[in-house]
């Protein structure tokens, strides 16, 4: 009888033989500029993701073999010279394939190439591909998926100055965008705390902060958009970020998304959102640790105080250090024996 550990190792072994078996065909396909083979031994290639026996940090192993993979198919897909077949209907074909999984990996990677084309509005094709990859509501499956989904797109927003710029909306739609695979991503993430027996909580808790990264990299997309100013940021960003965090009731979530909008989104923006960012604060779950979250908040605000002595006047117009002492002064208090 084989370990857990070894039985792992045993299924990776497995997943990524069944990638190279496939990857190996595919790319007889792209050299023979065969479309219907491509697609049909992507599919079958992308078919190994389908596993449910692994731990997050081998399911990335297999992952990355398969992403390697699709960007060579990609390659073959933007040159329509070599299959005949324009970018509208490959958005079609791949439709067709037969698991949902690897039919909505084709469709991500067709889909950049559809919004690159500009045959249609980044912000459409965006809203299809985000809506679509509901389809997959398995955990580690679903966080990996949406993970694909951000990173193919992340140089394709309809953000200002972008190529890809659309109408008076369009920030806000970039916005809407990541903040829309943002939630899924985190709803998906939390969700991995309640599967499997009981008595693995530990081994759970590792498991998800092994995958914490996939659900942060969401917020540093939304700190690098162009259009986020301080007023849309105050407005529509941080309220929507912090709904997401209170609502989701989840100690492990909430300290680490907290301390990822603390630590991606500019000090000045920090100051003038204060009182929103400590109001969330007592919404937490009692197990959160606030207090090392408000410290690193002070950290950075402080480092900023002390950049320049053209903040100070801010800092006291916001009357931030008397703000951050209350809400330190709460946590002491809610910690004291009652």
């Amino acid at each position: 009888m084989l370990n857990g550990t070894e039985d792992e190792e045993k299924w990776l072994a497995e997943g990524i033989a069944g990638i190279q078996h496939n990857a190996f065909y595919m790319h007889r396909a792209l050299d023979s500029n065969n479309l219907r083979e491509a697609l049909k031994y992507s599919a079958q290639m992308l078919s190994e993701l389908r596993t449910s026996k692994l731990s997050p940090h081998k399911y990335y192993e297999l992952y990355m073999r398969a992403f390697d993979e699709l960007k060579r198919l990609e390659l073959f897909f933007k040159d329509d010279s070599k299959h005949g077949v324009s970018v509208v209907d490959l958005y079609e074909l791949v439709q067709h394939a037969g698991n949902i999984l690897p039919r909505l990996y084709l469709l991500c990677t067709v889909g950049s190439i559809y919004i690159k084309s500009k045959e249609a509005p980044a912000k459409e094709v965006l809203k299809d591909l985000v809506e679509m990859c509901r389809g997959v509501q398995h955990p580690i499956r679903g966080l990996f998926l949406r993970s694909y989904l951000a990173q193919i797109s992340r140089d394709k927003l309809p953000d200002i100055g972008s190529e890809y710029e659309g109408d008076a909306d369009t920030v806000m739609d970039a916005v809407d965008f990541v903040l829309q695979n943002f939630t899924e991503m985190n709803k998906l993430w939390v969700r991995m705390q309640h599967q499997g027996p009981g008595g693995v909580r530990e081994k759970r808790e590792k498991e998800r902060s092994e995958l914490q990264d996939l659900v942060g990299k969401n917020l540093h997309v939304l700190s690098q958009i162009e259009g986020v100013d301080l007023e849309m940021y105050k407005e529509t960003v941080l309220p929507r970020v912090l709904e997401q965090v209170v609502n989701c009731k989840d100690d492990l979530a909430q300290y680490y998304l907290m301390d990822c909008i603390i630590q991606v989104f500019p000090d000045e923006y920090h100051l003038q959102t204060l009182e929103t960012l400590l109001g969330a604060c007592p919404q937490l779950q009692p197990t959160v640790d606030v207090k090392t979250v408000l410290s690193r908040l002070m950290d950075r605000l402080s480092n900023y105080a002390a950049s320049s002595a053209d903040v100070l006047p801010e800092f006291l117009q916001v009357e931030a250090f008397s703000k951050l002492s209350n809400a330190i002064g709460k946590v002491n208090q809610q910690e004291l024996p009652h």
